[in-house]
C-alpha cells in the first residue's frame, strides 16, 4: 500500500533507473509525482479523420506507421527524418528537422499505432497535400484496445517527459498512486476551504490528473477548473504562509545588535551631501530600529530608479563601521561596483574609511594583499560584483551585507554572502519598481521599505516613441543638444548582427553612426564582451566629456550615474520590457538641462509602423508616466511573470500560479497573515500537516543554503 512519502521507486512502472531520472526533476516520492501535473490535456474523445484536417489547424490524430526514413536535401544538406502514417480516411506526412535520433533509435516501426499533435499545413514544397512539421507524439500499443481508458476514449493528460519516462509511463504511474491512496490527507485549513470553497485535495489532483467527461477543454487550457483553482490556491497559500513563518523564525537568530550613539550621528552629518526627503528619513529610520534590534535585519528597500536609496544605504554602512564591524557590498556588474566605490570614496572622505574594490584583473599580488588586509579587518567595506562569493573571500567580522539590484541575483548567492560572517544584517536593494503585493510574496521573508519620492530638483524625462520616418529629424535633434553642451546614450539591443534577429548591432551601429551621421562628434562603444579596463575607459571618458556620444548594449541599464547625458535613444524599443526601458529613461535627467528618451519604433515587417495600433499602445504608455511602480503594473500584465522577474532571483517556481493574478495573491497573503496571527508556530492540532509541509520546504530551503 502506498503513501505520500513512499519513495517513487516502488510505484509501478517506475523502478530504480527511473526513479533517479526522476530525481532530476525533484521527483522522489509519490506525493512529488503527484504534484507533477499535466502541461496540456489532449481530447482524445474523437481523434480528427486525416481526410477532414484543414490547413493551420491544431489537432490530434490516430494513424499506423507505414513508412520512415531519413531525407537528406541536395541543395544546403538539411537533414529532414520523414513518416507516411494513415487512418481509414487518408495518409499524412510527418516530418522533424535535424532529428537523426528518430531514425538512429528506430522509435517508429512499421504497423506501429501513433497519436500524432500539431498543427496541420500545406506542403508548400511537396505535391501540396497537408504535412505537420515537428509534432508531438505518443505511441500506443500495436493493437488498440478500446478499453484502455488513460489513453483514449476521454481527456487525457500530457505530461512533460523526463528521460525514458514518457508522457504515457508518468500517466499510468500516477493514475496507479491515485487508485491506491484511498484518502489523501488535507493541507489547507479546514475554516479555509469552507470559507472559500474549495474542492479536496484528493478530488483535486484526481480531476488536475484525469477529468471527468464532463469537463471543458478551454478551462482546462485557461486553469479554470474548479480541481485547478484549488491547486493554484493551495500553491500561493504554502508561498505565502511559508515566506512569513521563515521571517518569524529569522527573528529567534541571535544577530548584532548595533548601539547607535553621537559617533553615529556625527558621522552621518558629514557624509550627507543633501537634505534627505522623508521618503528617506523613513526609510533609514526603518534601517536603524533594525540595526538596533537582537535579531539580523533583514530588509528590501525599493525604490524607483534616482529615488535615493545609495545614500540611505551609505548611512547603514558609517553604522556598521562606527561600531567596528566589516561591510560587504555586492552589485551584479563591474560598472556599477565601480560606481559604488568612487561614491564612497567621495563619500567617506572625512570619515577615512578603508573602501576597497574586488574586480577582475587585479594582479596576483593586488589581490592577495586586499584578502589579506580583509582577513585582519584592515580592510572596512569591501565593493565588487560576484567575485564576493568566491571562497578565499574571508572577513574577519562581517556585520552588514548590501546587495544592490537584487533581482539580478539568485537567493542563494544573498545568503552565501551572509554566509561570510555570523549572522549578520541584510539589506538588499532593487531599482526595479515591483507591485507591493507581489513583493511582499516574492520577498515576504524581507521586510520592506520603500523611497516612493524623488530629491527635489529631479526634472521628469520627456519620452517620445520615433518611427522609421522620422529618423533624419531624430539625428538631427540629437546634433543639436550636443551642440548645447549636452551627452547622449544610444542604446541597441544586441552588439553583433545577427541571421536570426533583424535588429540593429551596437558594434555596426557604431562605425555608421561614427563615420556617417555624427562624425563632427566623438562616438563610443560600450557592450558587455569589452574588456574591464576598456568598459572602465569608456565610461570615464563618457562621464568627463571626453565622448559625445556613447553607443552601447543594455550593460548601462543599472550604475551609470552621467549628470551631463540629456538624451536616451533606444533603438528596437519592442525588444525591451517597460520596466526595463524605464531604468534605461532613469540614466538621464539626473543633471540639471531638459533630458529626453527617444524610443525608437521596430523597421523589420513594419512592426512598429504608425499604424499597428497594439505595438504603439505599449511604447505610449512610457510617453505617459514616469512613475515605475504605474509601468510595472503595466509589464506585469501584458509580459506576465516569467519575463517580468522569472523565478532565477527570486527561488520560487510554480507549476500552476501565475504571479499576475494579483487579486489571487492578495487573497492568499490575506489568509497566511490571519492563520500566523491565531497560530504563529503552526502548533495547533489541526495544522499539524501544513506545520510538517511548511518544515520540510523550509529545511530544504536551509539545506540548500548551507
Amino acid at each position: 500500500m502506498l503513501d505520500l512519502q513512499t519513495p517513487v521507486q516502488f510505484v509501478k512502472g517506475i523502478g530504480p533507473r527511473r526513479a533517479q531520472e526522476l530525481a532530476l526533476k525533484n521527483i522522489s516520492t509519490v506525493e512529488d509525482l503527484l504534484y507533477h501535473l499535466p502541461y496540456r490535456y489532449e481530447d482524445r474523445t474523437n481523434f480528427c479523420n486525416v481526410i477532414d484536417l484543414q490547413p493551420g489547424e491544431k489537432t490530434s490524430i490516430l494513424v499506423e506507421v507505414m513508412t520512415t526514413g531519413l531525407n537528406i536535401t541536395a541543395r544546403n544538406r538539411l537533414r529532414i527524418f520523414e513518416l507516411a502514417g494513415r487512418d481509414e480516411t487518408a495518409v499524412i506526412r510527418c516530418k522533424w528537422f535535424h532529428s537523426d535520433y528518430l531514425a538512429h533509435r528506430n522509435i517508429f516501426r512499421k504497423g506501429q499505432i501513433v497519436i500524432f499533435h500539431g498543427k496541420f499545413e500545406v506542403d508548400r514544397y511537396g505535391n501540396g497535400n497537408l504535412q505537420v512539421i515537428n509534432p508531438e507524439f505518443e505511441i500506443l500499443d500495436q493493437k488498440i484496445n478500446p478499453s484502455d481508458s488513460l489513453e483514449m476514449g476521454r481527456i487525457v493528460p500530457v505530461y512533460e517527459a523526463i528521460k525514458s519516462c514518457s508522457s504515457r509511463v508518468l500517466r499510468r504511474a500516477i493514475y496507479r498512486c491515485l487508485l491506491d491512496l484511498q484518502q489523501l490527507p488535507e493541507i489547507l485549513p479546514a475554516e479555509v476551504l469552507i470559507r472559500h470553497n474549495l474542492t479536496n485535495r484528493k478530488l483535486a489532483l484526481n480531476e488536475s490528473h484525469f477529468p471527468s467527461e464532463t469537463t471543458s477543454l478551454g478551462d482546462l487550457a485557461k486553469k479554470e477548473t474548479p480541481a485547478l483553482q484549488r491547486l493554484i490556491f493551495e500553491e500561493l497559500f504554502l508561498l505565502e504562509v511559508g515566506v512569513r513563518w521563515k521571517r518569524q523564525q529569522h527573528r529567534t537568530v541571535p544577530g548584532i545588535s548595533f548601539a547607535i550613539g553621537l559617533n553615529i550621528r556625527e558621522a552621518i552629518k558629514k557624509i550627507l551631501p543633501f537634505h534627505p526627503t522623508n521618503s528617506q528619513k523613513k526609510a533609514f529610520g526603518e534601517l536603524v530600529s533594525d540595526m538596533r534590534q537582537s535579531f539580523p535585519m533583514n530588509r528590501l528597500l525599493q525604490g524607483d530608479v534616482g529615488c535615493g536609496k545609495t545614500i540611505v544605504a551609505m548611512e547603514a554602512i558609517a553604522i556598521a563601521v562606527e561600531n567596528g564591524f566589516q561591510v560587504g557590498l555586492m552589485a551584479p556588474t563591474e560598472i556599477l561596483a565601480e560606481q559604488h566605490f568612487f561614491y564612497a570614496k567621495q563619500l567617506y572622505t572625512k570619515l577615512d574609511y578603508q573602501i576597497d574594490l574586488l574586480k577582475s584583473g587585479l594582479r596576483k599580488k593586488e589581490r592577495a594583499y586586499l584578502l589579506e588586509q580583509l582577513r585582519k579587518g584592515n580592510s572596512q567595506i569591501l565593493i565588487g560584483t560576484h567575485a564576493l562569493l568566491q571562497s578565499d573571500v574571508e572577513f574577519k567580522n562581517l556585520g552588514l551585507v548590501i546587495i544592490d539590484e537584487q533581482h539580478r541575483f539568485g537567493v542563494l548567492q544573498r545568503f552565501n554572502l551572509m554566509k561570510k560572517g555570523t549572522y549578520p544584517d541584510t539589506l538588499v536593494m532593487t531599482a526595479t519598481p515591483i507591485p507591493r503585493t507581489l513583493s511582499m510574496t516574492l520577498y515576504g521573508d524581507l521586510d520592506l521599505s520603500i523611497i516612493d519620492e524623488l530629491p527635489p530638483g529631479r526634472r521628469p524625462v520627456e519620452t517620445r516613441v520615433v518611427y522609421p520616418t522620422q529618423r533624419k529629424d531624430m539625428y538631427n535633434f540629437i546634433s543639436a543638444q550636443i551642440k548645447n553642451g549636452g551627452q547622449a546614450f544610444l542604446i541597441y539591443p544586441i552588439i553583433e548582427e545577427s541571421d536570426t534577429l533583424q535588429v540593429r548591432a551596437a558594434v555596426k551601429e557604431h562605425k555608421r553612426l561614427e563615420n556617417e551621421v555624427f562624425s563632427e562628434f566623438r562616438v563610443g562603444l560600450l557592450h558587455g564582451k569589452m574588456k574591464a579596463n576598456d568598459k572602465h575607459h569608456e565610461i570615464t571618458n563618457f562621464r568627463n566629456g571626453d565622448i559625445d556620444i556613447l553607443v552601447s548594449t543594455t550593460v548601462i541599464e543599472v550604475g551609470v550615474d552621467i549628470p551631463n547625458a540629456s538624451i536616451m535613444v533606444v533603438e528596437n524599443a519592442n525588444r525591451f520590457g517597460l520596466a526595463q526601458l524605464h531604468q534605461l529613461r532613469g540614466r538621464v535627467g539626473r543633471g540639471e538641462q531638459k533630458s529626453y528618451c527617444l524610443l525608437v519604433a521596430e523597421e523589420k515587417n513594419e512592426l512598429f509602423s504608425e499604424n499597428n495600433k497594439s505595438t504603439n499602445d505599449r511604447l505610449k504608455i512610457m510617453e505617459s508616466t514616469t512613475d515605475g511602480f504605474v509601468l510595472a503594473e503595466k509589464d506585469l500584465q501584458l509580459r506576465g511573470p516569467g519575463d517580468f522577474l522569472g523565478t532565477r532571483q527570486t527561488g520560487f517556481s510554480f507549476q500552476l500560479a501565475n504571479l499576475s493574478d494579483m487579486a489571487l495573491i492578495q487573497l492568499t497573503l490575506n489568509e497566511a497573515e490571519t492563520l500566523l496571527n491565531k497560530d504563529p508556530e503552526l502548533s495547533m492540532p489541526e495544522h499539524s500537516l501544513l506545520a510538517n509541509v511548511i518544515f520540510n520546504n523550509a529545511q530544504n530551503y536551509m539545506t540548500k543554503r548551507s
